[in-house]
């Protein structure tokens, strides 16, 4: 009798090495963010508040090129275009040469994520039915997770989250970074010039050929990046999109004349490495100092602002939306394929995790100030929902996770020993060999093997 499938099983031990050090990278950019937005939010609600408001629409920029933008613009324009590049490089390292090529694996946070987005975006186009004024206009905006702000409250609240979970919460919000620059690029796009487009594909071919041929010289990649970011923004389109175009172009895995796919990381494993620092350090932190500063007015304006459908749409979306319809995926994917979760873990776990993917900030405020115009009143409302669901969410969340917190202790003991000293933890070996856990006696070069001739599969 064959053993049934285990949701949130551990995967190879290499991967979990990979995503423990990138979400290490990941929390450290959380707290960078959090940072900025509490300073933003502080000094918006100061006597020097008009201080902050005119730092953040002062103007730079060549006027001749259409670029005479605002520092807020330039920082939801240009910053996020680093942010978007860096997340459409893990995507593609994800499905391409992480655990989730096997299609088995990728369905769980591929559903978990489009529930995740779906459900958000109907509670909050049902609470704004029957708005008069244009509020329907930001039904994407509770669609979106931070990861980085989430797992900024998940080192506070819980250290010892299992591997496999972590994992989940970040591949799903990695999906979710791809689908929220589908819905930018496809409903936010309010004119489209289809020449600046239609040139912007010569520097996204000229970057592609380079990277395809290995080349990381970045006095050369660089221009063209930029080109295509002009480009695509004159077109209309939002400038995003062009970083996760170009970043689809890079290589994940060695050429076979560089040694295969077993002869180390690939190109975008390289650029992920280097520019990940300035995403999370600079980028994300920047766009959130001069996206948050939101003048709430005291109790009375938080209320007023909490009255407009717009802002109860954003909280419960992110709230309620995201716990609904993440917990509601991952149930249906188990019932439909008959897996169960893993042995240690419970659905209240699950609960947690979707709470805590509530935690919408970046893409968030992004899709506010596309859908409502940065700065004016619609945006601050969104500003005050966004600040609010995510709060909720993360208090939520952290009255799920902490209650658990010792059996996840307990779990993280478990996975850290090595009993043989040969730097392997135990439960990613069989008889010395370092395994997968797609099938239980799966060894990492069968699984290899079975990915890449899926014919021989029984």
């Amino acid at each position: 009798m064959t053993s049934p499938t285990r949701l949130f099983s551990r995967g190879t031990y290499s991967e979990a090495v990979r995503i423990a050090a990138l979400l290490r990278r990941e929390t450290v950019g959380g707290v960078l963010l959090i940072l900025g937005a509490v300073i933003a939010l502080i000094w918006a609600n100061t006597p020097w508040s008009a201080a902050y408001e005119t730092l953040r629409d002062t103007r730079v920029g060549p006027s001749a090129l259409h670029l005479d933008l605002t520092l807020g613009t330039w920082a939801a324009d240009g910053l996020l275009a680093i942010f978007f590049f860096v997340a459409g490089l893990e995507l593609k390292r994800e499905f391409v040469a992480g655990d989730l090529r096997d299609p088995r694996k990728a369905a769980l946070p591929v559903a978990a994520a489009v529930g995740g987005m779906a459900v958000p975006a109907v509670i909050y186009t049902v609470i704004n039915l029957g708005s008069s004024d244009g509020g329907l206009t930001g039904w994407a905006i509770p669609t979106a997770t931070d990861i980085a702000f989430a797992l900024a409250v998940l080192a506070v609240i819980s250290t010892h989250l299992p591997a496999a979970l972590r994992t989940f919460l970040l591949t799903l919000a990695i999906v979710d970074d791809l689908l929220a620059i589908t819905i930018i690029a496809i409903f936010y796009t309010s004119s489209l010039a289809f020449g600046p487009l239609a040139l912007a594909l010569i520097p996204i071919a000229l970057f592609g050929f380079l990277v395809q041929k290995r080349v990381r010289h970045w006095w050369l990649l660089l221009p063209l990046a930029v080109a295509t970011w002009v480009l695509v923004h004159e077109s209309g389109v939002h400038a995003t999109v062009a970083a996760v175009l170009l970043a689809f172009t890079v290589p994940v895995v060695r050429s076979d004349a560089a040694g295969g796919p077993d002869a180390g990381p690939g190109l975008a494993e390289h650029f992920e490495h280097r520019i990940r620092p300035i995403s999370a350090g600079i980028a994300v932190p920047v766009f959130a100092f001069f996206s948050a500063g939101v003048t709430v007015g005291g109790l009375s304006g938080l209320g007023a602002s909490l009255t407009d459908t717009v802002a109860v749409g954003i909280v419960v979306g992110l709230v309620a939306g995201k716990a609904i319809g993440i917990t509601g995926a991952t149930w249906l994917v188990s019932r439909f394929t008959k897996a169960e979760l893993d042995t240690d873990l419970r659905w209240p776990d699950v609960m947690g995790l979707s709470l805590l993917a509530g935690i919408g900030f970046t893409v968030s405020l992004l899709i506010g100030e596309l859908a409502f115009g940065s700065g004016s009143l619609r945006d601050e409302h969104v500003k005050v929902g966004v600040l609010t669901g995510t709060l909720i969410a993360a208090l939520l969340a952290t009255a799920v996770l902490k209650p658990r917190d010792r059996v996840y202790r307990r779990m993280a003991e478990a996975e850290a020993r090595d009993d043989d000293g040969d730097g392997i933890p135990d439960v990613y070996q069989e008889h010395g060999r370092d395994v997968a856990q797609t099938s239980p006696r799966e060894t990492v070069d069968e699984a290899a093997e079975r990915r890449r001739n899926p014919s021989a599969e029984s």
